[in-house]
């Protein structure tokens, strides 16, 4: 009796167009439907001149810019993942940031801006990164992921005090990323993460700032 499809073993080609049906998704807006409501749903949309609604949008923009990043850095660390469990834990944290990538787009929308132009560059970026992590031990990877988180919650935090302070609705969805995001970390960290050191974190800063400030306009 041949096995199911899910419970066969993959061969490197059909790893390969998975990857590549996955980086589509994220790339075209065709993400699968996220698990949960936005939480834009429950607030009202405030009144917000041209100007707070261009700014917000930018940096929705950026947020979204990250959950591209995020599901790359997720996706190559779970291809290159030595134990099993690791590839599992990588491949549901993606799954999990389904939610936020959806809820910014649909967010920027509402805003009447568009999605970076930039994020095919940062995806793949992204994806070489975790795939590299991901081959040199599972505990650098895990690691990786909880240094990458806390700089995304460093932005998210900077962010709810630069959104106009009527834009309920991106606020509302900031606050939950915000929120899963610290989650993730904690998670990486006690699955046996190593602490990446202050100078390997000031150097992610700075490069995390760059894709920040184009994203932002671009």
């Amino acid at each position: 009796m041949s096995q199911p499809l899910s419970k066969k073993r993959l061969s490197a080609i059909d790893h390969f167009l998975v990857q590549a049906d996955q980086a589509l998704r994220t790339l075209a807006g065709k993400a699968p439907p996220p698990k949960r409501k936005s939480p834009a749903c429950g607030s009202s949309e405030g009144e917000l001149t041209g100007q707070e609604k261009r700014h917000a949008a930018g940096l929705m923009r950026v947020n979204h810019s990250g959950e591209v990043c995020a599901q790359a850095l997720y996706q190559g660390q779970a291809l290159t993942a030595k134990l099993p469990e690791v590839g599992q834990q990588m491949a549901e944290a993606a799954a999990e940031e389904i939610d936020h990538l959806v809820w910014c787009e649909e967010r920027i929308t509402e805003l009447g801006g568009t999605p970076s132009r930039l994020n095919p560059l940062w995806y793949a970026a992204s994806f070489g990164i975790g795939a590299t992590a991901g081959l040199i031990s599972d505990k650098l990877s895990l690691g990786f992921v909880a240094a990458t988180e806390d700089q995304v919650c460093a932005h998210l935090q900077e962010h709810l005090d630069k959104l106009p302070i009527n834009d309920t609705k991106s606020r509302a969805v900031v606050e939950q990323m915000l929120i899963d995001e610290k989650r993730h970390a904690e998670t990486a960290l006690d699955a046996g993460g190593y602490p990446f050191p202050s100078p390997v974190k000031k150097l992610m800063t700075a490069v995390s700032s760059a894709m920040t400030a184009s994203s932002y306009r671009f």
